[in-house]
């Protein structure tokens, strides 16, 4: 198998994560700097040329709402979910719990198999 073609399922798999674990972040209110930070310390890296064309289309979607501020002297931009978005990441998440529930239940039929086969 080609590096690249695994890296291209990775990236596939990932940018729908990174979707739900941002919306899910911005359930409390947070500005891009403090919500990659928060994102990393969980295990999810997001670069920042990731990260802030994702919010802005998620504001675009009607799925975020922003404003600025000024806090410590600087102006910084806040997001958080909307009230259509935390509709959408209910339903997201629970068609989370399905796949990952269905995909639980095909892994663990696959290593019983696997295991049968070996004795």
């Amino acid at each position: 198998m080609s590096p690249d073609l695994f890296e291209n399922l990775r990236l596939e798999l990932r940018r729908g994560c990174v979707i739900v674990a941002v919306m899910a972040a911005l359930r409390s209110e947070q500005y891009g700097y403090t919500l990659r930070k928060a994102l990393a310390e969980q295990g999810m890296d997001i670069d920042e040329g990731t990260l802030y064309p994702l919010l802005r289309r998620l504001e675009t979607q009607g799925l975020l709402a922003s404003e600025w501020r000024e806090e410590d002297k600087r102006n910084k931009r806040f997001y958080r979910l909307s009230a259509d978005g935390k509709q959408v990441l209910k339903q997201l998440l629970a068609e989370w719990e399905t796949i990952d529930s269905s995909l639980r239940g095909i892994l663990k039929e696959n290593r019983r198999a696997s295991a049968r086969s070996v004795s």
